[in-house]
């Protein structure tokens, strides 16, 4: 398994831009993130810069006025590697122990426990 590099909340927002438009210039990603976010450009152009330099991200420098960024890491990659960070830290490794957690404290419906049942039968 590759290395997946650690990324905050706010970098996160940047790849989940830059997964959904696949390649995209620094101007495209401030449009779309200032539409959901209350970030000035420059912080974005910030968490875009420190993307690249762990590797999340990569920049195409062929056209000098405006450089095109894409994603490096792969969605699927990242959200595996986040689950499984997730299951460790909390429930040490157990996914039993996540769902029955989920069941007690009432955060899973009676729609999500049905669905969990059908896809545990198949």
């Amino acid at each position: 398994m590759k290395d997946i590099p650690q990324i905050s909340e706010s970098e996160l927002e940047v790849m989940k831009v830059l997964w959904n438009i696949k390649r995209g210039t620094s101007s495209q990603i401030v449009n779309i993130l200032s539409e959901s976010t209350d970030w000035k450009p420059k912080t974005i152009q910030t968490l875009i810069t420190r993307l690249v330099s762990k590797k999340a991200i990569e920049v195409d420098k062929s056209n000098k006025k405006s450089y095109t960024y894409y994603p490096k890491l792969n969605e699927d990659e990242y959200k595996n590697s986040a689950s499984t960070s997730f299951l460790e830290k909390l429930y040490n490794g157990s996914i039993n122990m996540m769902i029955a957690s989920f069941i007690k404290n009432k955060k899973m419906s009676k729609d999500d426990i049905e669905e969990l049942k059908h896809l545990l039968d198949e």
